[in-house]
């Protein structure tokens, strides 16, 4: 598969999980928190540094790719997992010994615990007999402990620090049913509203097997499926007067459906090398001589100096479109060098076209902006991908700044070296 292919794809700029496929045999599964980007990134002239040469020949012998958005980067951390445990793909599998991947069980217990556990333990410690259900495997420990972090505000569940309100009061040796539940003292995830109550006898036994169904349904990847069984349940306990319950219901369809999973992301942009990548580009000159370009590049908010370029144009003398377009063409033969988030142009309408026309030919897509300034050379506004304008206006005038600053003090020095050179 190569770079020229990713036209095919159309990507959106969700998360979601994606599918590298030789024919019908599936090669690798992946999670993504951009469909876009993620793709994107198995074409960069740095995929070796950041992925390995195992993913290069992965890429190399893929002739097909499929994908599937989710609402949320959880929602694509569960079903990876899922769909690896289907499917076995041999660079999902060979990757790691599968010792050293993450699960997550539920116990075989009167109110089961939800753990997560370590492969090696797993087969070493736990006794099948022991186990209702396990989920995995997971690569990255770190993001599945902030995942179930996520799942727990969702679906509150006990966990080994939690003793059951029955085993404490056989403990006192208190065997009164009517006053079994007094004394039992809640468990710090209780206070704190991520225990359903397990430990102070608030929750029966039928109560909780129902949140543990919920809850291994979403690990399981069922989503619709659960949402069309919590709103049932809703309607079921509001037309029946139950209205704590039926809000507790609606709260958690809505919680799946907004999940704040920033910490996922987060995650999600670390293990794949980066974050958002910037590249800005303007033209300098005096009346047409020593006209000179400059790419800038900002990243994750800051700026990278290390990875700005300089190009004395040759095919233009007074016309910036044209200079835009030629600095443009000589950057994308630089296949070595990753591809940005977005491209900035700075300029109005007509030097979008040029970019659009070039990416275009070079069967890229890639959102673009321009940045239009006033009468002082300052940015009056910005036009073109609303999208890539609404989240990171901060940082595409950033890169454009410094596409500014950085093209004039090389103009000038063109300038100086030619005016000493005579």
């Amino acid at each position: 598969m190569q770079r020229s292919d990713l036209l095919k794809f159309r990507c959106p700029d969700k998360p979601g999980i994606y599918t590298f496929k030789k024919g019908r045999t599936i090669l690798y599964i992946g999670k993504a928190t951009s469909l876009r980007d993620r793709v994107r990134s198995y074409f960069a002239g740095d995929l070796a540094d950041t992925r390995g040469e195992r993913i290069i020949d992965m890429v190399a012998k893929a002739d097909r790719l499929s994908f599937e958005a989710t609402n949320s980067v959880l929602e694509a951390l569960i079903l990876e997992a899922e769909l690896i445990k289907k499917h076995q793909p041999p660079y999902n599998v060979d990757e790691k010994d599968n010792k050293s991947f993450n699960y997550v069980v539920v116990t075989k217990e009167s109110f089961p615990r939800v753990l997560i556990v370590r492969g090696r333990e797993l087969y070493l410690k736990w006794n099948a007999s022991d186990i209702a259900r396990t989920f995995g495997p997971y690569p990255h420990g770190k993001q599945l402990q902030d995942a179930m972090k996520l799942v727990r505000k969702i679906f509150p569940f006990r966990d080994s620090k939690c003793v059951p309100c029955g085993e404490q009061s056989r403990k006192r040796g208190d065997t009164s049913q009517a006053r079994s539940h007094l004394g039992c003292k809640p468990c710090f995830n209780r206070q704190i509203g991520l225990c359903p109550g397990v430990c102070t006898g608030e929750m029966t036994k039928e109560e909780y097997a129902v949140r543990v169904r919920h809850l291994c349904q979403f690990l399981s990847g069922n989503f619709k499926g659960l949402k069309r069984a919590l709103a049932r349940e809703m309607k079921v306990a509001a037309a029946t007067e139950r209205f704590e319950d039926a809000a507790r219901l609606k709260s958690q369809i809505y919680a799946m459906e907004h999940v704040r999973d920033v910490s996922l992301i987060a995650g999600e942009r670390a293990s794949s090398g980066g974050g958002v990548r910037i590249e800005a580009f303007d033209v300098a000159h005096t009346s047409g001589s020593e006209t000179v370009a400059v790419m800038t590049v900002v990243s994750n908010g800051e700026k990278s100096p290390s990875e700005y370029r300089k190009f004395k144009i040759r095919s233009a003398t007074n016309d910036d479109t044209a200079a835009l377009r030629e600095a443009l063409e000589r950057r994308l033969n630089h296949t070595e060098w990753r591809l940005p988030r977005i491209f900035v142009v700075d300029g109005g309408v007509g030097q979008l076209h040029a970019a659009q026309k070039v990416l275009k030919k070079a069967g890229i897509e890639i959102p673009l902006v321009g940045v239009v300034k006033n009468e002082f050379h300052k940015p009056e506004r910005l036009i073109g991908d609303t999208g890539a304008i609404r989240v990171h206006e901060r940082d595409i005038l950033l890169a454009n700044s410094e596409a500014h600053r950085f093209g004039i003090i090389f103009h000038r020095k063109r300038l100086h070296k030619r005016m000493f050179a005579a």
